[in-house]
């Protein structure tokens, strides 16, 4: 176990490094000046290669990015903005819990609905509830999130009036005067998760149905309902564990694709968060805060998929971490 987990950590260690190595490296093949753009409309030449050696950019690429893994190893610094002089670490701070709620919220309702349709369509191949959720599928997988969300925003936000079209409500610190609270946190998320869920949500129907029938068609679920084992205990016991299995495994990989697919339902809500925040940096040529995003996202993916790694011997004894 402690050299399984040795051996993860350095190759997230390189994993980090590779990312933040090539993400770096492509921000200065971009043909743009962010010195001119820290310096402001009609600043002179003078004032442009002032700002240049401020932010440090007329040093040798090698010598930013050592300068930049620096201040992040030894006093986790991620610098300020060029645009606007704030904190990186404040700016990914104040953007993180939006995207979190977003995302662990989307992955909570995508597992409880399609978890159950899933299983249901597979024990009932052919019939109208079959049939409803292929075409629910269908459409889930071929809609793109900004039309749902401008679709939803329309119906049920701006059409029948049931729930807030833009904007976000903080759960435990609101800003003074403004809306917040468990409550209202929730309320302004029920459309941006209702959209960002539909992709995911077909797309584990379809695995956890194709799933189900394999396993319904193994010799030791047979076995199991020959020595008389009632149906709600070889669908437990037998089934639904080795299911969980390759969703597991899934949803490890897809919690890194939803922190990117973020942005499209960030924007269409007009929601803070990291997706907004890194196009947002993007339009204004701002390495550090686009840097930003990226270690935190890829420190997140890293986790995530070192903690499914360790569940993996949870759900399934036959599997050895060593």
């Amino acid at each position: 176990m402690v050299r399984y987990l040795v051996r993860r950590l350095l190759w997230a260690v390189m994993l980090f490094f590779a990312v933040t190595i090539v993400a770096y490296i492509l921000f200065f093949i971009i043909p743009a000046d962010p010195a001119r753009q820290f310096a402001g409309k009609g600043a002179t030449p003078e004032t442009v290669a002032q700002a240049r050696h401020y932010l440090g950019l007329d040093e040798p690429i090698y010598v930013q990015y050592g300068r930049f893994v620096e201040r992040l190893v030894v006093h986790q610094d991620l610098g300020h903005s060029w645009y606007n002089r704030e904190s990186v670490n404040q700016i990914i701070a104040d953007a993180a819990p939006v995207t979190a709620s977003l995302v662990l919220g989307g992955a909570f309702f995508w597992l409880l609905v399609a978890i159950p349709i899933g299983v249901l369509s597979a024990i009932r191949r052919g019939s109208l509830l079959d049939r409803g959720a292929m075409t629910f599928v269908l459409i889930g997988i071929s809609a793109h999130p900004i039309w749902i969300g401008l679709i939803f925003a329309w119906l049920f936000g701006y059409k029948w009036g049931l729930t807030p079209i833009t904007g976000y409500a903080d759960a435990f610190n609101p800003p003074p005067g403004q809306a917040g609270g468990p409550v209202q946190w929730a309320y302004h998320l029920i459309l941006p998760w209702m959209t960002f869920m539909i992709l995911f949500t077909a797309l584990y129907v379809r695995m956890i149905r194709a799933n189900v029938i394999e396993t319904l068609n193994e010799d030791y679920v047979r076995t199991a309902r020959a020595k008389g084992a009632p149906e709600r205990t070889v669908m437990r016991r037998h089934v639904l564990r080795n299911v969980m299995l390759p969703i597991v495994t899934i949803l490890g990989m897809d919690i890194g694709l939803a922190l990117g697919g973020a942005i499209f339902t960030e924007t269409v809500y007009s929601l803070p968060g990291l997706g907004r925040t890194s196009v947002q940096a993007l339009q204004n040529y701002d390495v550090p805060t686009v840097m930003g995003v990226i270690v935190f996202a890829t420190i997140v993916i890293i986790v995530f998929n070192l903690v499914v790694d360790i569940l993996y011997a949870a759900i399934d004894p036959r599997i050895r971490l060593a």
